[in-house]
């Protein structure tokens, strides 16, 4: 495991150094919210490039009309999209439908990194997100937009694509924490570390943050 150095040289041990994030945001549940694994997956899919908010907003409705794979299987595309009006719907709409021919055709939902990006629509954020929720054995580190500008800003990582990013990430902390990681970060970027006026004095990563040392 990789460490990383501050502005005096002194080397950190972000598995030390990250414990007060991860004893704030412990338990905390992801912002999808979802009732059973067949939402969870059909929401994760509707959330790329679209809030949280906006699909959790659409989705009862979604869920009232198609409350299955099965159910939603037997749709088209078209039928889907009063349902889903979020960015990209007419693709998603498509994804979510053969994801659902796909698991009925399986007899359940993949539980790991390769089955999960092997379903339409599904990448490795997408899948982390999932494992995350059930708590399976964790394979990487979601990397939202979030983390992707906290977590350099930070100084736990030097990478700017989420490819990058997530690698990193899975270097510096120890695998027990990746889920917690994920979530964590997406959090502080959510509520204090904003784009613009971070929260700096709000923050609980102060001390070993590089953005906050060099102001």
């Amino acid at each position: 495991m990789r460490m990383t150095s501050d502005s005096t040289g002194n080397s950190i041990d972000w598995n030390v150094a990250l414990r007060p994030l991860f004893k704030k945001y412990k338990g905390k549940s992801h912002p999808l919210k979802s009732a059973n694994d067949y939402q969870t997956i059909v929401m994760i899919v509707l959330s790329a490039r679209a809030s949280d908010a906006m699909v959790n907003n659409l989705s009862p409705a979604l869920f009232k009309k198609y409350p299955s794979f099965r159910s939603l299987q037997r749709a088209s595309p078209q039928d889907l999209y009063p349902y889903v009006k979020v960015p990209g719907f007419r693709k998603k709409s498509e994804w979510i439908i053969d994801i659902a021919k796909e698991i009925v055709k399986l007899g359940s939902i993949p539980e790991t990194m390769s089955g999960l990006t092997a379903l339409k629509g599904i990448g490795r954020k997408s899948a982390n997100v999932y494992m995350s929720r059930k708590n399976l054995d964790a394979q990487g580190v979601i990397v939202d937009v979030h983390t992707l500008r906290v977590a350099p800003r930070i100084g736990i990582v030097t990478g700017s694509n989420s490819v990058a990013v997530e690698k990193e990430l899975m270097e510096r902390v120890n695998k027990k924490n990746w889920h917690l990681l994920g979530l964590s970060l997406t959090y502080l970027g959510r509520e204090t570390c904003r784009p613009q006026n971070p929260r700096c004095g709000e923050c609980v990563l102060t001390a070993v943050c590089s953005y906050y040392v060099n102001l």
